[in-house]
């Protein structure tokens, strides 16, 4: 649970993406583009309805003409290329001019309870026009050139639990699709990009009726869904500690089934050689210009080759040949390589793994009371048991309480910013989960009180962290061992782990505190659900691995 530990994590079958297309292969569903109204500048209103057993989701898109100034990954921009809404159900002409007024303007419109999320995206300007000349022209663009970028357009935001208006998570919690974290932003994501690539070659035919001819399915399946994520992604798992707690519990889990099984089948040891050649050709076309990802990959290159030379050694009939597996590689790989190598055991055995992804949700209505019985002596049991990493760290010293978050004005977003600058200390949010668990300790160690009740009577200053203490007590993942005010703290590291549970691949980071992703990448579009593979998309294809 430390952040240099949970910031090499890899995209997995558990992640919500997966989830989400197995689900729409597994129920069959159907999307259909209802409307798309164009224009060959790319300008107009597109429909896109996903139905399901019981309803359906309409993304509604709107483009737009944007010039290349306007063009910015920054959450202080005012307009973007596309903007778009998932809408519970089918809306009619009336509630789509209510949308064409309001989703545009995005935080700055009205939205309603109809609306699931609030997104936007922005062309790439390395690909957007290439693509449209190349295909007007009657020709294919570059793979190379593809995989050096990945996407068409990059999403800078995907709202929805009720930000800006939207229906609240309460509202869709109970129904099946939604069970699973995030499985409404999932399938805006994928549907934007069903949409992204209709665009670009619809602007083609425009361009050139003639001669104008659509992207080649194999070439199609490699562009994804960019993404720019910044620091209002990086409070989420200290202020969800049961989700938290949920989700690694799950990887950690299906860990440890895959290496309790006693043997090994001689297809699974070929399977997962096959798996690590995909793998290194995914480490080679994952491209980034910041030295903290250059080092990574480097490693994540080195410790592949290591694995694709050590498995031919493996004996598929040793007992434990998983467990033997990982014990060496936990001896051999650096992080970045063991988080790579534990998705691909994943991959194994998808009936040992994806009844966890039940596991992954938790009942945000709940309210953990505080137990106010608990004796003094359990408390400072729990914190140097959970929180001892904190209790040895001097929170005086000014270079490991540096940091401050608050919330912007603007944006109503988290910001992070330094303890020394005049007037932020007023703002600060309760993100110093370190902080505050070494505070209660020290004032309980030398507390007259023998109950958390008679003490918090007399303090309730700790009430927060005291809550939070009892309930890290029975969930074993639920903290980020680490100083999150640190003035070496990376909050990519954070946003890494969150966004490898998404099913994000390509991370890219543009500094310490915002990353580019990419999200569905080689994924299939809804026409291919019904294949047999349609789960067997997070790493390249095979040919394009054999290449």
């Amino acid at each position: 649970m430390r952040l240099d530990r949970l910031g090499s994590a890899h995209a997995t079958r558990l992640s919500f993406m997966r989830q989400l297309l197995r689900r729409m292969q597994n129920e069959q569903w159907d999307v259909v583009r209802s409307r798309f109204d164009i224009d060959g500048r790319g300008v107009g209103t597109a429909l896109y309805t996903a139905s399901g057993p019981e309803r359906s989701y309409t993304l509604v898109a709107f483009a737009h003409d944007l010039p290349d100034a306007q063009r910015t990954d920054r959450v202080i921009a005012t307009a973007w290329d596309a903007t778009y809404t998932l809408y519970d159900g089918i809306p009619d002409d009336d509630e789509l001019a209510r949308l064409r007024v309001n989703v545009p303007r995005q935080e700055a419109g009205r939205l309603s309870g109809r609306e699931l999320t609030l997104s936007r995206t922005n062309r790439s300007t390395r690909l957007w026009d290439y693509v449209v000349e190349i295909l007007s022209r009657g020709e294919q663009p570059e793979a190379a050139r593809i995989d050096s970028v990945g996407y068409l357009m990059r999403t800078t935001a995907v709202y929805g639990s009720g930000k800006f208006g939207a229906a609240d998570r309460a509202a869709t919690a109970d129904r099946p699709e939604c069970a699973a974290p995030f499985q409404l932003e999932m399938l805006t994501v994928y549907l934007i990009r069903c949409f992204v690539l209709d665009l670009v070659e619809d602007m083609a035919r425009h361009r050139a009726p003639e001669t104008a001819v659509p992207l080649d399915p194999a070439l199609r399946r490699r562009f994804g869904i960019g993404n720019s994520t910044g620091l209002g992604m990086a409070p989420f798992l200290i202020n969800h500690p049961d989700l938290l707690n949920a989700w690694i519990g799950a990887r950690e889990e299906a860990l440890a089934r895959i290496r309790s099984q006693p043997t090994a089948k001689p297809e699974q040891h070929e399977a997962l050689i096959h798996l690590v050649a995909r793998a290194r050709q995914h480490a080679e076309d994952w491209h980034s210009d910041h030295p903290i990802q250059q080092e990574k990959l480097c490693n994540l290159r080195t410790d592949l080759a290591r694995v694709s030379q050590h498995l031919p050694e493996v004996d598929a009939h040793t007992p434990l040949p998983w467990n033997n597996l990982w014990l060496w590689a936990e001896e051999h790989l650096t992080a970045e390589g063991q988080e790579q190598l534990l998705a691909l055991l994943l991959e194994l055995q998808p009936g040992l793994v994806d009844d966890l992804c039940a596991c992954m949700a938790t009942d945000a209505s709940t309210r953990f009371a505080i137990d106010g019985a608990m004796s003094r002596d359990r408390i400072l049991d729990i914190l140097r048991d959970v929180y001892g990493w904190a209790l040895s760290i001097d929170w005086t010293a000014r270079r490991e309480s540096a940091g401050l978050w608050y919330i912007s004005e603007a944006k109503q977003e988290p910001r992070l910013g330094l303890r020394s600058d005049v007037g932020l200390e007023d703002y600060e949010q309760p993100l110093d989960v370190g902080r505050a668990a070494a505070q209660l300790y020290f004032a309980l160690k030398t507390s007259p009180h023998e109950t958390a009740a008679a003490f918090l009577l007399a303090h309730p200053e700790h009430r927060h962290i005291m809550r939070r203490v009892q309930r890290a007590a029975c969930m074993p993942y639920a903290e980020i061992q680490d100083n999150t005010l640190s003035q070496n703290l990376r909050p990519i590291d954070m946003l890494r782990l969150k966004l490898s549970f998404f099913g994000a691949t390509h991370f890219d980071p543009r500094s310490d505190r915002w990353v580019r992703i990419n999200m569905f990448r080689d994924a299939p579009f809804p026409e291919d659900l019904r294949g047999d593979d349609t789960d067997d998309w997070a790493l390249p294809p095979v040919a394009i691995a054999a290449e």
